[in-house]
C-alpha cells in the first residue's frame, strides 16, 4: 500500500484523542513518524532482498589511470555489485570482472603496485571507504589501474534521504500500522511524568515489525518443477 505520511496523521491524532494540532504540532509527529520509518527501513534493509536495489547506468566510471571510481552517488548506503556497463560480445571490458576485497588484503596490495592494465579482461578489486550517505558518498578504492576508461553499471542499496509529510512511505509489506504504533508510543512521552514512550504501544509497535520482517524475509520462493539426473550435465 503506497501511504503518504500525511494520510497516517489523521488516524495518529484519533488515537491521540485529538482531533486538531492543540497539544501536538503536526511537525512534531510527523518527526516521529519519520524516525520509525528509518527505524524500520534498516532492518528491511538488513534482510538482504534487495527492496532498495538502485541500479546507476549514468554516472559512474573508472577513469584511466585513476585509483578510485569517480561519479558514485551521494546517497550511497551499501554496495551491491559493480560491472562494466555493456556485457555484450562486442563490449570493450565484457570479461572485466570487480571483485570486493578488504583494501589491507595482500592481493589488493600487489594490484596496487602492478601496472594499468588493459581493461578488455581481469580482476579489478574495489573496497568501500568512507562515511558514506548521509555524510557524503563513499570514496570506492580500486586496483590495479586501466589503461582507458569503463562505463560501470554499479548497483547499491541507497539511503533513505530527507522525508517529507508528501512523501510516500517508503516501507513494503503494509507498515502503516507499525508506523502509527511507533507515532503514538513516541508522542506519549510528552504527557507521561517519565517523559518516555508509552510501553504498551511500543509493544504493538514491536509485534507488527515482528510480522513485517518475517513476511519480507524470503522473496523468491518458485521452485522448479523438474530436476537434474546425477549425471546429466556430462552427457
Amino acid at each position: 500500500m503506497a501511504t503518504l505520511f500525511s494520510a497516517l496523521l489523521p488516524t495518529v491524532r484519533l488515537r491521540l484523542i485529538e482531533t486538531t494540532a492543540k497539544f501536538w504540532t503536526d511537525a512534531e509527529l510527523y518527526d516521529i513518524m519519520f524516525a520509525g520509518a528509518r527505524d524500520l527501513w534498516r532492518d528491511v534493509v538488513d534482510l538482504k532482498q534487495e527492496h532498495y536495489l538502485t541500479i546507476d547506468i549514468t554516472n559512474v566510471s573508472l577513469a584511466a589511470s585513476a585509483t578510485q571510481l569517480t561519479g558514485v552517488p551521494a546517497d550511497v548506503h551499501k554496495v551491491y555489485m559493480i560491472e562494466p556497463r555493456d556485457l555484450s560480445e562486442s563490449g570493450a571490458s565484457h570479461n572485466l570482472v570487480f571483485k570486493p576485497l578488504d583494501y589491507n588484503h595482500t592481493s589488493f596490495q600487489a594490484a596496487r603496485a602492478t601496472a594499468a592494465i588493459d581493461p578488455a579482461s581481469g580482476i579489478i578489486y574495489f573496497a568501500v571507504t568512507g562515511q558514506g550517505s548521509p555524510v557524503a558518498a563513499p570514496v570506492i578504492k580500486t586496483a590495479p589501474m586501466v589503461n582507458s576508461a569503463v562505463n560501470l553499471a554499479f548497483s547499491y542499496v541507497p539511503s533513505l534521504g530527507t522525508l517529507t509529510s508528501a512523501s510516500t512511505l517508503p516501507i513494503p509489506g503494509e507498515a502503516d500500522n507499525a508506523i502509527i504504533n511507533w507515532t503514538v508510543a513516541h508522542a506519549r512521552a510528552k504527557e507521561r511524568e517519565d517523559r518516555s514512550p508509552d510501553p504498551a504501544w511500543l509493544s504493538m509497535y514491536a509485534t507488527e515489525k515482528t510480522h513485517i520482517l518475517q513476511s519480507l524475509g524470503l522473496r523468491q520462493v518458485q521452485e522448479p518443477s523438474y530436476v537434474e539426473a546425477l549425471f546429466e550435465a556430462y552427457s
